[in-house]
């Protein structure tokens, strides 16, 4: 699959860094992203209040884009980042 495939748009990877700490929560996330074609998106899944403010915000100053922030019961926020192009 290439990059300028319709697949790229809608390919997703799922991760889960609930029990990771700052500075490993983007980290993870970088690498999983590093890992994806562009344009693909990537669902995380974190906890703690560190990571609720880093690791959106380092994703955005990076180029990606913050496309979902869903919040659940559990105390776990659940971010949909799209693979800057």
């Amino acid at each position: 699959m290439n990059s300028s495939s319709p697949e790229a748009a809608f390919a997703r990877r799922e991760i889960d860094i609930t029990l990771e700490t700052c500075p490993m929560t983007f980290v993870r996330v970088r690498l999983a992203l590093d890992r994806l074609q562009p344009g693909a998106e990537l669902g995380v899944l974190l906890k703690g209040e560190e990571p609720r403010l880093n690791v959106p915000r380092t994703a955005t100053e990076q180029g990606h884009t913050v496309l979902q922030q869903e919040e659940r019961g559990d105390g776990i926020l659940h971010l949909v980042i799209r693979k800057k192009a």
